[in-house]
């Protein structure tokens, strides 16, 4: 291989970093603006109004648990292990085991 080559095999990979190095770095910044402006776009910004969520657990004996008046039910638990309930009226938990001691409503609203 004569002197010439050598320098040929060098010049090429030198030429190729000096080229597409620039593009790639236009096109990265290009792509990250881009992906900047979609992030900016999806973040939650919330209202002026800002609520809070006040809960409270209403335990009660027998199979139903009712929450107070202006709250919803989020969640039950019954005694004895019962794993079986529902919820009537978006109020009430109704736990359905034929043998049950208590019943507790979790209960929340938006104040």
């Amino acid at each position: 291989m004569g002197p010439s080559s050598c320098l040929l095999l060098i010049l090429i990979p030198l030429l190729q970093l000096i080229n597409p190095g620039s593009t790639q770095c236009s096109l990265d910044s290009v792509m990250d603006k881009k992906i900047k402006d979609v992030l900016n776009s999806l973040e939650y910004s919330p209202s002026p109004i800002s609520k809070k969520l006040s809960c409270a657990s209403v335990k009660s004996q027998g199979r139903l648990s009712s929450c107070p008046a202006g709250m919803a039910v989020t969640g039950c638990a019954c005694g004895y292990g019962c794993g079986l309930w529902d919820v009537q009226l978006e109020t009430t938990c109704h736990c359905q085991c034929s043998v049950v001691d208590w019943t507790t409503a979790r209960c929340c609203h938006l104040t």
